[in-house]
């Protein structure tokens, strides 16, 4: 990539396909690289992988570089298109220079670590030493999930802790309570007419969602008649 002038003001390079034969059945290598600006090249990462994949007996059929897109951004093409790759039993290897430039979150990392695992794709981070066909690689691959198990209980905790805190203060959390006159303006409505939800809702202008004109109606329309 060095000196071709791929980085250019597109969100992303297109992958490049190799096309010095066929290569052997395990060793078809997949290289992916990130840089998050324009002004950012992805020299370094590109040469260490290459050399990397050259050391390790690995043949790169492809590489996929996504420019100027965040780390934490949904939409990366490139990786999209690796993932497809990867689904379709193009690759047998993804390369990659280091976590950060692959995963947005540890979460992200484990489920697509699972996905390679389970389409038996070899999955090596080259700075982070880990390579998931080797036993340390295998060992990282569970400590990754009982991570992201640990960060989602932390962050659920915290959730809960935040909202028992908001309670304690009088702080009302969720929707805001609708009011009496408006709820009775509602029933009165469902039980007095045949309006649908959605011309009730236009009928009180709108003044609470929806939902709650239809969790009403439902519930005014589906009590029995009282008996006479």
């Amino acid at each position: 990539m060095a000196g071709s002038g791929l980085v250019s003001a597109k969100e992303y390079l297109p992958g490049r396909s190799r096309r010095a034969g066929p290569a052997a059945r395990g060793t078809r290598a997949a290289l992916y690289l990130r840089v998050s600006t324009l002004e950012q090249k992805p020299d370094l990462q590109y040469d260490g992988l290459r050399g990397y994949a050259a050391r390790a007996g690995l043949e790169v059929i492809r590489d996929y570089c996504d420019v100027a897109v965040s780390g934490r951004r949904e939409g990366r093409p490139q990786l999209n298109a690796l993932m497809v790759a990867a689904r379709n039993r193009e690759i047998d290897c993804v390369l990659v220079w280091k976590f950060d430039r692959f995963a947005r979150s540890t979460r992200h990392l484990l489920a697509a670590l699972e996905e390679f695992d389970h389409l038996g794709v070899r999955f090596i981070s080259v700075q982070d030493q880990i390579d998931t066909d080797s036993p340390m690689g295998r060992a990282m691959f569970t400590i990754i999930g009982a991570m992201a198990e640990l960060e989602s209980s932390l962050i659920s905790e915290r959730v809960t802790a935040g909202m028992k805190a908001a309670e304690a203060r009088g702080r009302h959390l969720g929707r805001p309570p609708v009011a009496a006159r408006m709820v009775s303006e509602i029933e009165a409505l469902a039980t007095s007419t045949n309006l649908s939800i959605r011309q009730i809702h236009k009928e009180i202008a709108g003044k609470v969602s929806r939902g709650v004109v239809g969790e009403i109606t439902k519930r005014v329309r589906a009590a029995p008649s009282p008996a006479l």
